[in-house]
């Protein structure tokens, strides 16, 4: 190898130690606390997380909130203990011979030892940095802490945002910041848990520790407090309160973190008790309806002093057990219905709670889609709960109609907003069809948070059962645990009078048992989700994302994936998601432009349906884990890329096809270019596929006009003609390196192909 070659390698080594360790040390964030603040206050957030290090920005998204690093506590490792604690024992050894010399003199010959200020210092330094240390952390992707100080606008609008931090090595995934409007107390933040320590002692420990605030807490109403539960631990608050007074106290801590993926059975699952002066129990919640997070309302029987109890529902805690509470006489909405309108027609809404101004508001959108609907209350603004808009025709059902020959006759297509009035209630609809037709059933509930959880059945005019759904799941509701919603896609066998029974599976009912219930022929659409939600990129590097297809009533075309304005020096390639495929894996690649604050990326995807082209978003995601094995696409706010430097040697490849897709004959092979100058590229770089298809294989890379050509081989016997898609490219540095680092730099990887869209396709040659 000549100087060049020597010089090109070492450069290539180091960009691809920069890549892998970025790739292996993503940082992570695991909870905010407190997650979230009052309009107009300034305030110390903690960040609990994993690979924080060199943080140097946070990032909330929405207008009105400004944040900065403060400072970083990184746990000290096993050596840095050892270190410090031989340090102090020098010094300890020290402070012994001085006052010994001091009390007898020093011996003839002997080196005088003297005692300083600055030793005294720095032992009580050591001593202070020896105390915090954790020598197993209860959890280790929680266990670095960021402190950061946020400042809150007077006219920040409240409601929900997302906080990320930055570094060196990326951006963490988003978490829930919540910008409120009640005066806020908070406990101290909670110290790293060492998973050492017995859990008895965690749980019975007072309040005495310099890491925890007494308790219990006093505080006026109304207000909102923020608190982390310990193992074993239970927090208390107490307040005033006068007859007569409607409190309402609802707790967020799922909605905060939805889901642990490294503590079983995922989740913190919050209680709230209320005691009165006397200390007897006056109301208990252990969730709010079907929501796990719990919602108190207590009308106050007598004037005095209240307490709340808030912990974990079996005594479990870490730091990341974050929960924030609202309390007083704050307007609360528990339903409305109807729970949609038709999209243009000013929709008259019936509206119930607690401590409520009006009970009727108008709702009149002219898009279709999902929207939240509040009241306000003086200055506060109540919870928010969803409100459904379509292009249908719409009505209301109406009694009696729980019997078969009783049934509300209805003329298909049409949305009917109901209610399962009373337990046991079942709703029934009669409509025609024609021998072949096909038909939805669709019940929006439970995703319109009602607590109806639904069951559908259809009949023909015998009472003959022909179908029948209990739960529906729903891709695009990653927050619900439990699909509760129903769907019946059917065909007509023969022209008549068929009959939908609606019904609550646990025969419960009420004026908040609200239903939309579709009926029509399949409406074909489809929605996006872009996973991850957060992305880091070095400079001119190309990043694989994920892009899921999340099709509905029968929809299988193919859908054309692009960059809706994105900044100059964006390129998605491999956009497409072929027909009958829910998701494809693309790649990104960024400009060459360092961003020290991320930039939001929008993508949508395009498809034909009936000769017309619709338009969908695509909504950020991320692909989170509850209790080691179930899989949730959570929706993120905004999609969002931050650029660190480019790395020393980097190589500006491309992929060339003519007319892609790229078409691979099955038991064959097929070439494509890879363009880059023949400088950049070292002779020992090696291409792998990332993910592919089984039986899609590299059978060679040979030098190509101006580039590589990569050979693509499809195993005849393992994938078959009509087999689409993206290929990914790692490519990989494998050499002589530097001695010392000669056994980590055998297989380095540089970076990532643009993706290459294939379709597998019938072997001519071979048939002839």
């Amino acid at each position: 190898m000549n100087g060049f070659q020597r010089l090109r390698a070492a450069a290539l080594f180091g960009a691809a130690a920069a890549i892998a360790s970025a790739q292996q040390f993503s940082p992570h964030i695991g909870y905010v606390y407190p997650a979230g603040g009052k309009v107009g206050e300034t305030f110390e957030v903690t960040i609990g997380g994993q690979f924080l290090d060199g943080v140097n920005t946070v990032t909330i998204t929405g207008r009105g909130v400004q944040a900065a690093v403060a400072k970083h506590n990184k746990l000290m490792t096993q050596g840095q203990f050892n270190k410090l604690r031989d340090e102090l024992r020098e010094l300890t050894e020290k402070r012994t011979e001085a006052m010994r010399q001091q009390r007898k003199g020093a011996a003839a010959g002997e080196k005088k030892v003297v005692w300083t200020s600055e030793d005294e210092k720095r032992a009580e330094e050591i001593r202070a940095k020896l105390a915090t240390f954790i020598r197993r952390p209860l959890a280790p992707s929680i266990a670095e802490q960021v402190k950061v100080l946020v400042t809150i606008a007077p006219d920040a609008p409240p409601g929900e945002r997302e906080l990320r931090l930055g570094t060196p090595n990326g951006l963490t995934n988003p978490l829930l910041f919540i910008v409120g409007q009640l005066p806020e107390v908070s406990r101290k933040p909670a110290k790293v848990i060492d998973d050492a320590m017995p859990v008895r002692a965690m749980r019975f420990r007072t309040g005495a520790d310099d890491d925890e605030t007494p308790d219990p807490v006093s505080v006026t109403l109304p207000v909102t407090v923020n608190g982390q539960v310990r193992p074993g631990g239970v927090d208390h608050y107490k307040f005033k309160a006068s007859k007569g007074q409607k409190i309402v106290i609802a707790a967020s801590a799922r909605e905060l973190i939805p889901y642990i993926s490294d503590a079983v059975p995922g989740w913190f699952q919050a209680t709230l008790t209320l005691y009165d002066s006397k200390g007897k129990e006056v109301e208990y919640a252990g969730n709010y309806r079907f929501h796990p997070d719990p919602v108190l309302y207590y009308e106050i029987a007598e004037d005095g002093e209240y307490t709340l109890e808030v912990r974990d529902s079996i005594y479990r805690g870490r730091e990341d057990f974050v929960y924030r509470i609202t309390m007083g006489e704050i307007p609360f909405v528990t339903s409305v219905f109807p729970l949609g309108g038709k999209a243009g027609v000013r929709t008259p809404v019936e509206v119930k709670g607690w401590n409520l101004p009006a009970t009727r508001l108008t709702q009149d959108m002219k898009v279709p889609g999902v929207y939240p609907v509040s009241v306000r209350k003086g200055d506060v603004v109540s919870n928010r709960v969803p409100f459904a808009i379509d292009t249908l025709p719409e009505r209301l059902e109406s009694e009696p109609n729980n019997e078969q020959r009783r049934a509300q006759s209805v003329k298909l297509p049409i949305i009917i907003n109901g209610r399962i009035q009373q337990p046991g209630d079942t709703d029934v609809f009669k409509f025609e069809a024609k021998a072949g037709e096909e038909i939805v059933a669709e019940v929006f509930a439970r995703r319109l948070d009602s607590p109806v959880d639904s069951i559908l059945r259809l009949t023909d005019h015998s009472g003959k059962q022909l179908a029948f759904n209990d739960d529906h799941e729903d891709k695009s509701s990653g927050l619900l645990t439990h699909h509760a919603d129903s769907r019946i896609l059917f065909k007509a066998p023969t022209n008549g009078t068929y009959y939908l029974h609606l019904a609550d599976a646990q025969r419960k009912g009420g004026p908040e048992y609200a239903y939309r219930l579709r009926i029509s022929r399949p409406q074909p659409d489809f929605d996006l989700r872009v996973v991850p939600a957060s992305i880091s990129a070095r400079g001119g590097s190309t990043i694989p994302i994920t892009v899921y297809a999340l099709r509905k009533d029968g929809f299988v075309g193919d859908i054309t994936l692009r960059l809706k304005d994105a900044p100059r020096g964006f390129t998605l390639e491999g956009g497409w998601i072929p027909a009958n495929q829910d998701k494809v894996r693309c790649t990104l690649t960024v400009p060459l432009t360092q961003t020290q604050v991320p930039i939001s990326l929008q993508l949508e995807g395009r498809a034909m349906l009936q000769g017309k082209e619709i338009v969908r978003k695509g909504v950020p995601a991320e692909d989170m884990m509850q209790a080691f094995f179930y899989r949730h696409l959570v929706p993120a706010q905004e999609w969002m890329v931050r650029i660190s430097p480019a790395p020393r040697g980097r190589v500006p490849w491309r992929i060339a096809l003519e007319k892609p897709p790229l078409k691979l004959p099955s038991g064959g092979s097929a070439p494509v270019r890879l363009l880059a100058p023949m400088r950049s590229l070292p002779e020992n770089i090696k291409l792998v596929l990332n993910e592919p298809p089984e039986g899609i294989t590299i059978e060679g890379v040979t030098p190509g006009k101006e580039g590589l050509n990569i050979i693509l081989r499809a195993d005849a016997s393992k994938v078959k003609p009509g087999t689409k898609g993206n290929l990914i490219v790692d490519a990989f540095f494998e050499g002589a390196a530097p001695a010392k680092k000669a056994a980590q730099a055998r297989r380095q990887q540089i970076g990532t192909l643009p993706a290459i869209p294939f379709e597998v396709v019938p072997n001519l040659e071979a048939r002839r």
